[in-house]
This record gives C-alpha cells, sequence and structure tokens, in this order.
C-alpha cells in the first residue's frame, strides 16, 4: 500500500496518521509494524514519533482490518474535562492523574480520544505535546492545522516556557540548577519505554529552581528546554532525588509507605505553558491549580513536621 502526504497531513505523528489511515487495524499491529520498520517514508525507515512532511511518499505492508467483536468503550468514560483556555485554534485542559493523552500501548482510548467525542465533535484536533499518564496539569490541543505546526514550530525553537512542580525525595540546597544529560530511549517488546542518562543520548536540558523544603522533601520548579520522553524524571532521578510516587524510576520501599500514607499518585504537575497564539502571536499564558491531593499531601507532611518539632 502506497501513501502520499497532503498539505492538511503535514507536521502529524506518524502514528497519529496510521490510526486514522488505517480504520480496523489494531494499534498494537500498528505499533509493531512501526518498531519493525516495515512502514517506510522515502524509502527509509523511521520510528513511531516521525512527523510527517508535505509529499513524503508512505510505504506499507498488506494489511488486513478486522472488526472488532465487542464494541469498544472508552477507558475514560465519564471524564469531564476542566476547561483552561479555548478559542477558535487552541483548547488547553487540566489534565488529571492517571489518564493517558493517546491510546497505545495497551490502552485502549486516552484523553485525545475522548476529547474528539464531545458533542458536537471537533473536525480536528491534535495534541500539541504529550504528559505521562501519572502527570496532572496543562495540556495543549490545536484544533487547526496551522496552529498546530506553528506550535510545533515554536517547540523546537525554544520559543516556549514550559513549568512543572515536582516534589523529590531529599534536601535540595541550589536554588538553581542547570542539567545538561543526555537521554537514551529504548523500548522493549510490549512497547514499554524507558528512558536512562548516557553520553551520545539524545541532548535534554531541564533548570530546577528550588520552590521550598518540605519536611524531608524537596519542592522544585522545573523548566524544560527540550521535550525528552521522562526527561524530570530520568534527570531527578539520576541526580539522585526521586519524585515521590514515580513507579519507574523512584524509590519504591519509600512509595509503598507514601501509598499507605495518601500519596498514591506520582508528585508532579504541569503548572504552566507559555507561547505566542500560533494565529494572532500574542502572548498567552496558560496554568493549572496543584490538584487538591497534592496539595493535601503538602499539608499533612508540614502538620508531621510541627508536631515532631513540638514533641522535641
Amino acid at each position: 500500500m502506497r501513501q502520499v502526504v497532503d498539505e492538511e497531513s503535514a507536521g502529524q505523528r506518524i502514528d497519529n496518521y496510521l490510526m486514522r489511515l488505517l480504520k480496523g487495524v489494531p494499534k498494537s499491529h500498528v505499533y509493531r509494524i512501526l518498531r519493525s520498520g516495515e512502514v517506510r517514508v522515502n524509502s527509509g525507515r523511521i520510528g513511531p514519533d516521525y512527523r510527517l512532511q508535505s509529499g513524503d511518499r508512505l510505504r506499507l505492508p498488506p494489511l488486513r482490518t478486522a472488526r472488532p467483536e465487542v464494541p469498544r468503550r472508552p477507558l475514560t468514560t465519564g471524564f469531564r474535562p476542566v476547561v483552561l483556555f479555548e478559542d477558535e485554534a487552541l483548547l488547553a485542559i487540566d489534565k488529571p492523574s492517571g489518564l493517558a493523552v493517546h491510546g497505545g500501548s495497551g490502552v485502549s482510548f486516552g484523553v485525545i480520544e475522548s476529547l474528539r467525542g464531545r458533542t458536537p465533535a471537533p473536525r480536528f484536533l491534535e495534541l500539541v505535546h504529550r504528559l505521562d499518564r501519572e502527570t496532572s496539569g496543562v495540556l495543549l490541543l490545536a484544533k487547526k492545522r496551522a496552529a498546530l505546526v506553528e506550535l510545533h514550530r515554536q517547540l523546537q525553537a525554544g520559543e516556549t516556557e514550559k513549568r512543572y512542580l515536582a516534589l523529590v525525595a531529599g534536601r535540595w540546597t541550589e536554588r538553581k540548577r542547570v542539567v545538561d544529560l543526555a537521554l537514551e530511549k529504548r523500548v522493549n517488546a510490549t512497547g514499554e519505554r524507558k528512558v536512562s542518562v548516557k553520553a551520545g543520548g539524545d541532548p535534554a536540558l531541564t533548570i530546577f529552581r528550588l520552590e521550598r523544603r518540605v519536611g524531608p522533601y524537596s519542592l522544585l520548579d522545573a523548566e524544560l528546554k527540550t521535550g525528552r520522553t521522562h526527561q524530570i524524571r530520568v534527570h531527578l532521578a539520576h541526580l539522585g532525588f526521586p519524585i515521590l510516587g514515580d513507579d519507574r524510576y523512584g524509590d519504591f520501599t519509600l512509595n509503598k509507605a507514601l501509598a499507605r500514607g495518601g500519596l498514591k499518585r506520582m508528585f508532579l504537575h504541569a503548572r504552566r505553558f507559555a507561547f505566542r497564539h500560533p494565529l494572532s502571536g500574542e502572548p498567552v499564558k496558560i496554568e493549572a491549580a496543584l490538584p487538591q491531593e497534592l496539595q493535601q499531601f503538602l499539608e499533612q507532611v508540614n502538620r508531621e513536621g510541627r508536631s515532631h518539632a513540638a514533641s522535641l
């Protein structure tokens, strides 16, 4: 099967493009043919994060579509998005922790599929960026292809500001620290991604600022200068300051104790996304308040610290 990419599809990730093109083909199969190199673009191999260009020539292997025996229901049934900003070109929501932003890797439906199912359904809706399933906060989507392309340009040019809040184990002492550590991403046979610090990997730059200390922990502001997979989580774990509740790179013994004490999620929150509006050029700053469960945990740690100090 051969396909030529038109201007309307330019800038779209190839995995999302194939999901729309290959209706009825299981997502797991789409990712398998991408990982195995059976999908060729301009006669070359590409990864699932490749962004299409107008005029790209796609070659796909023979595929058999199958109609599912039972209609699938979104895993996000009952999801009611908190809209932070919306106009004719953009939609920004406050994504809760625990929801994937898109289907794939064992998740049939994610936030993007649920939002596309809204009434009235948007003609075009694509993710501008991604958040890990466990991360909450500002998630930006484009409602026009031109907006998506321009925002991707701003991201690649470093013209946006993305800030996160993370609570880490240990006492962070520096007011500001620039972390420039390259990252390598590996994907196993099941599609699970694992990232580690490795010289010669993809450049990854994060600026950490100490907000305040909270008992034995430190609340950090993390500014992303690059957008590598799991970048903040891996940088902090490598430095010896794992994010509380991180079940992939964190302190697993501590996480179990924290879960018994009430923290049942990763303490990482996308607090701010600032950029220039892709159509008007006006500056836009979108912010999401710290979720109630994270704010309550901070207050709990503060109370316990005061009680301990009073008993001395």
